[in-house]
């Protein structure tokens, strides 16, 4: 690379945009208050609670998945710590690319941001795929092929999210309350079965090193597992890129970011040993509906089955949703800056940056209705995810370290040592996505690399020098210059 992530130049920018340009570009400011922030953030991950998460079973036993669910749960509190600070300090929907185009420079910025657009892109195509899947086996409609879902999905859904983010936050807020209500009765119902004894009961790879009944593929399955243990938590970071049409963002964001932690790691606990302990570890390994396999085992389909069954897909629209939310925001940001096409920053009467809405979600169909596969898309975004997660942490330990009397509203506990923790993690699970599927990674660096040559050639010559985030990185480097005088 021909710039180092930490001295590139300030300002590569061509010229500032005038007035227009940026009226143009307008988010509905004050549309979110901690609430709906809080609901966001438990949206983005709430689908993965009800299924996903147990073929990590399969790769690391009950044991190897707890240890990795632990262990990814500490990443996602450490970076979700780091990022309250960072986002009072810039809160602007750049969100990690902000954050880090400061601390690392324009090639760290965009380095940062194409790895959450690859999430956030990904993702929802994923989603709807098991969307499509969970409708096809509910036999809902009479549908025997899952596009025209796909489709319905895309439409209606970007359609709400063009009519206005407040209406848009709260649809989310309510599906997810549907959701964490259903997994809260799920697991009420599956522990009353609950047995310590069929935790452990996946066969033993006695060939694997470490091997034993709790970690029946050895040792090494603890970090297969990562990836796993990560869709308890997947998409939680997203939450500051909501802080430009926030209330209040600087109170209302670190407040959101702990809360919704909070929940989900009390979600993850309860879901992962209800589920396992009502039928056992190996029932629930390869089933595409583990909370329903939980319920009930051999005896067919039961009245509390059948809910959670229509409640998955509660939860697989409220991360469908809100995701679509996220990847836009992170769009519009790069594309006002100029590290993408400027025209799809535009925004609509209603304040709503639609083409960043509408492109991402043409792709999303046409990858759902041509591969169908959900999960090698789901690996692609976690391999984006863990690059983010890495660039946003050591962008926080850059700051931290270079501009110690930077105004701070909100210091992380612990500061650079939590972010350092988060970092390291983050490295471990971006290793860890070669072990579960080489492929997805391959094809997530494949597009990392047209995503990077566009920028080398092209758009780091034109990016817009009063763009937020640019205009905070500008500022930095001219105190520095001063100081340096």
């Amino acid at each position: 690379m021909a710039e180092d992530l930490s001295t590139a130049p300030a300002s590569p920018a061509v010229g500032d945009a005038d007035a227009e340009y940026h009226q143009r570009r307008t988010l509905r400011r004050g549309s979110a208050g901690w609430l709906l922030l809080t609901g966001l953030g438990v949206a983005y991950v709430v689908s993965g609670d009800f299924s996903g998460w147990n073929v990590g079973l399969s790769k690391g036993g009950f044991g190897g998945l707890a240890v990795a669910t632990a262990l990814m749960g500490a990443m996602y509190a450490c970076l979700v710590f780091s990022l309250a600070e960072l986002s009072t300090i810039l809160p602007t929907a750049g969100g990690g690319y902000g954050f880090a185009r400061r601390a690392l420079g324009p090639w760290g910025g965009f380095l940062t941001g194409t790895a959450i657009l690859i999430e956030y892109v990904l993702a929802p195509a994923a989603i709807v795929i098991f969307i499509g899947d969970y409708v096809e086996s509910l036999g809902l409609f009479g549908l025997t092929s899952s596009w025209p879902v796909y489709l319905g999905c895309f439409v209606v859904f970007i359609g709400v999210h063009l009519w206005g983010v407040g209406e848009a936050l709260r649809f989310s807020l309510i599906v997810t309350a549907v959701a964490v209500a259903a997994l809260l009765i799920f697991a009420f119902g599956a522990l009353t079965g609950f047995d310590v004894n069929s935790l452990d009961d996946i066969p033993v790879d006695a060939s694997a090193f470490g091997s034993n009944s709790w970690l029946p593929f050895g040792v090494l399955g603890i970090w297969a597992a990562f990836p796993f243990g990560m869709w308890f938590f997947l998409g939680v970071e997203g939450v500051p890129l909501a802080a430009e049409e926030a209330k209040d963002p600087v109170r209302s964001m670190p407040k959101a970011l702990a809360i919704s932690m909070g929940i989900l790691a009390l979600l993850a606990l309860v879901t992962f040993f209800a589920a396992t302990g009502a039928q056992g570890s190996d029932a629930v390994k390869s089933a595409g509906n583990p909370l329903v396999v939980a319920l009930e085992g051999d005896g067919g389909p039961t009245a509390l089955s059948r809910f959670v069954n229509y409640a998955g897909l509660a939860g697989l629209v409220a991360s469908f949703f809100s995701l679509i939310y996220a990847g836009s925001r992170q769009l519009f940001a790069l594309s006002r800056a100029g590290y993408l096409p400027r025209f799809l920053s535009l925004t609509s009467k209603r304040k709503a940056p639609y083409l960043g809405l509408v492109i991402p979600g043409a792709i999303g169909f046409a990858l759902a209705a041509a591969t169908g596969n959900g999960a090698r898309m789901l690996n692609i975004a976690v391999f984006g995810a863990t690059i983010s997660y890495a660039l946003m942490a050591l962008s926080h330990i850059v700051l931290r370290r270079r501009e110690p009397g930077l105004e701070r509203p909100y210091r992380t506990p612990g500061g650079v040592l939590t972010s350092s923790v988060a970092f390291v993690l983050a490295l471990s699970a971006l290793v860890a996505t070669f072990l579960v599927d080489i492929d997805a990674a391959l094809i997530a660096l494949a597009v990392y690399a047209v995503a990077l040559a566009y920028f080398a050639f092209y758009s780091r010559h034109r990016l817009v020098a009063s763009a937020p985030e640019e205009e905070f990185a500008a500022l930095a480097e001219a105190e520095a210059e001063l100081t340096r005088d």
